[in-house]
């Protein structure tokens, strides 16, 4: 339908003191703008006419205009700001939807208005990453949760860390964090170190576990979980910058370094080796598939790992070279049992040219290689 608009149309409008009339003509008038049916002079018309009406005193003629010129991305600049600036029913749809605003104008929405409004531009099809920063500088846990479960919303590392600072007890804001997909591995992992050290507090007060069996838990879920963020399609440099971020935060520990072997995660093995020996990532590469074990030996004990863990390090890479190990998932569980069963031989010692597993040390390795082991202790005591 093309609304005639006369001069005598917009007396109309001015004077009939009929909300429901203002709010239908203001409907009629938006969708027939937004299906560009008007001419030129038509058009012209129908913004002095949303001029008018944008400063209606009744809220239903604004909420009407509002929800019909969401979807005009060509509306003046000052009919929008007035729109996105008015009370919430009449803002919170048109910041959802509207394209007639600019990034820079909805910056300045974000910091000068409140929660409503924030939540309307962080539930947007699309979000910016700057747009994204400033709300998760300003936003609310409740601005900042909505923000995080919006797909379509461009999150820079530095966003989510600022995220995770500001709300770092908020189970809201992590769990939207952790659904996000692509998430950097830094903050992966620091992800999965706030979970634990929250399981940790869950248990210390659980009077039938001991603070040994407690932190031995804690530290296998932990590392678990962090190997479990390793993707087979990881490159070396991923591999590269989890280990920098353990380094980083006191988490790189030899135990992890062991068990990463044990999973078959080379590339991690490499990188962390490297890291705690000091040594460029090439080199230790070279050292670590050394034929003649001197090289993953030196590096080894460079990196100040246990001596008497070597022999099941030897044995882990014997059997990279034997498998032509290219670290895709069915390579991943052979290894693992491959490395169980090696382990289990050579402890027992009947080959004398491999080099002997200490059987003090088959209990801690079992645990490190066992699949189910970690998770179903923790399931117990959880339970």
């Amino acid at each position: 339908m093309i609304v005639n608009l006369t001069n005598r149309d917009v007396e109309r409008l001015l004077t009939d003191p009929s909300v429901d009339a203002r709010a239908d003509t203001a409907r009629k008038i938006a969708e027939d703008y937004q299906d560009l049916v008007f001419s030129p002079e038509q058009r012209e018309m129908a913004l002095q006419i949303f001029e008018i009406m944008v400063k209606d005193a009744e809220i239903r003629v604004r909420m009407a205009l509002s929800e019909h010129l969401k979807e005009c991305p060509d509306i003046p600049r000052d009919i929008a700001l007035s729109l996105a600036q008015d009370v919430d029913a009449v803002a919170v749809p048109f910041l959802e939807f509207s394209d007639a605003l600019s990034d820079a104008d909805l910056i300045e929405i974000i910091r000068s208005q409140g929660d409503a409004k924030q939540c309307a531009v962080a539930r947007r099809p699309t979000v910016s990453s700057k747009l994204a920063e400033s709300l998760v500088e300003v936003g609310s846990e409740r601005v900042v949760t909505t923000l995080m479960n919006n797909k379509g919303a461009t999150l820079t590392e530095e966003s989510l860390q600022l995220a995770l600072d500001r709300y770092a007890q908020s189970e809201a804001v992590s769990s939207s964090v952790t659904r996000r997909p692509g998430l950097p591995v830094h903050i992966a992992e620091r992800l999965v170190n706030q979970v634990t050290e929250s399981l940790q507090r869950h248990l210390s007060n659980r009077q039938d576990l001991s603070p040994d069996l407690t932190s031995d838990l804690i530290l296998q879920v932990r590392e678990r979980a962090t190997l479990g963020l390793i993707d087979p399609r990881f490159s070396i440099g991923d591999a590269a910058q989890l280990v920098r971020s353990l380094e980083e935060n006191g988490r790189l520990t030899g135990s992890i370094i062991l068990r990463s072997l044990c999973f078959g995660d080379i590339d991690f093995f490499e990188a962390a080796l490297a890291c705690l020996a000091k040594v460029p990532l090439t080199n230790a590469q070279v050292l670590v598939h050394d034929a003649t074990r001197r090289g993953m030996q030196a590096l080894w004990e460079k990196a100040g790992m246990p001596k008497s863990l070597f022999p099941a390090v030897a044995v882990g890479m014997e059997i990279v070279r034997e498998m032509g190990y290219d670290g895709e998932a069915h390579d991943r569980e052979r290894f693992r049992r491959r490395m169980l069963e090696r382990v289990l031989t050579q402890c027992e010692g009947t080959d004398p040219s491999k080099p002997r597993i200490d059987p003090d040390n088959l209990e801690y390795l079992l645990r490190k290689l066992s699949d189910l082991s970690g998770e179903d202790t923790l399931r117990r005591a959880v339970n």
